[in-house]
């Protein structure tokens, strides 16, 4: 069983108090681009389908280690509908359904009924990719999936590679492949195992566990090939899941369809560190920039995890709030 968070409310601090000393921005060692210096790879593996509770219960020694050598957010909050495309767009573009105008699994780009707030050149909502391609554009970027759908979600035209692959094991050893000949600066992958495995058999039962440990070995995988890159200490891995499920199914409101977990490790991260924030699907996108020290587009909504990386304090909130027990 994995460590919970025992989330409790802050003092009652003062405004100025607030912002001088206590804000999550408060860097403890210069600047931010002191903290994230280092940091010159971000890979983001996505697994779908995987809850904080599948995560808990599996067997997973090498998220264990990651979650040992970095952040835990154990109490992530999906947006609604709790199904895949609307959160996978969310942390793509650090934004809501109702900003970015994803609202379900249904969304086709030239197919849809609600319109973005803004758009880019390829007529989306801007995505990580598109900032990190414009910012960087000598930068070698991934996007590598699972699920073939996946691929709607972002602007195909950006990545160095876009590529879907037929089993999950495919893909990871795939993301190894890259990561090994290329060195690439950024990779978003997707594996759709879980999900799947929790829609056939149900969430929480053993062929589900079964398949949250399965999606743990490929993580070893990457993280593998990361270690035989010579890389490992200039990358910043990014585990994230888009919804958890009940049942068979999920798209609803229950805590256990609208909670996740993301663990940040490696490079510039603190290490056996229970994030106390609060953290969103839009959190990934900015807290991708932030790593790179870009600048996010102002229609963007979501914060980076700023207090999960080192020299910089965890946020001290002017109220006195309960968070509730998860499960």
């Amino acid at each position: 069983m994995k460590t919970k968070q025992s989330y409790q409310g802050f003092a009652l601090l003062s405004a100025a108090v607030f912002l001088l000393n206590t804000s999550c921005a408060q860097l403890s060692s210069g600047g931010t681009k002191d903290v994230t210096a280092g940091i010159k790879h971000v890979y983001v593996i996505g697994i779908d389908g995987l809850s904080s509770e599948g995560l808990n219960k599996a067997k997973t020694p090498y998220m264990d280690s990651l979650i040992r050598n970095g952040a835990l957010c154990d109490r992530v909050r999906t947006v609604l509908p709790s199904s895949s495309s609307p959160n996978w767009a969310s942390m793509l573009m650090g934004a809501g359904p109702e900003i970015h105008g994803i609202t379900s699994n249904e969304w086709k780009l030239n197919k849809h009924d609600l319109e973005p707030v803004v758009t880019n050149d390829q007529a989306y909502f801007p995505t990580v990719l598109s900032v990190i391609c414009a910012q960087r554009p000598e930068a070698k970027t991934g996007m590598l999936y699972h699920w073939d759908e996946f691929g709607r979600l972002f602007e195909s035209a950006l990545p160095s590679v876009d590529k879907h692959f037929r089993t999950e094991e495919e893909t990871a050893k795939a993301i190894a492949g890259y990561i090994k000949e290329e060195k690439p600066e950024f990779i978003f992958s997707q594996l759709d195992h879980v999900d799947a495995a929790g829609h056939q058999f149900g969430h929480m039962t053993r062929g589900y566990l079964d398949a949250v440990a399965r999606a743990d070995s490929l993580v070893g995988i990457i993280t593998d090939a990361v270690r035989e890159a010579k890389i490992e200490d200039e990358t910043l891995i990014f585990i994230v899941s888009d919804h958890g499920g009940i049942n068979r199914g999920h798209g609803g409101t229950n805590i256990k369809e609208v909670t996740v977990p993301f663990i940040l490790s490696g490079a510039g991260i603190k290490k056996n560190y229970p994030v106390p924030a609060e953290v969103y699907m839009y959190d990934v996108a900015p807290t991708i920039i932030f790593a790179f020290g870009l600048k996010a587009p102002h229609a963007w909504r979501g914060k980076a995890i700023e207090c999960a990386f080192e020299g910089i304090e965890a946020p001290q909130d002017p109220l006195h709030l309960t968070r509730p027990s998860t499960f």
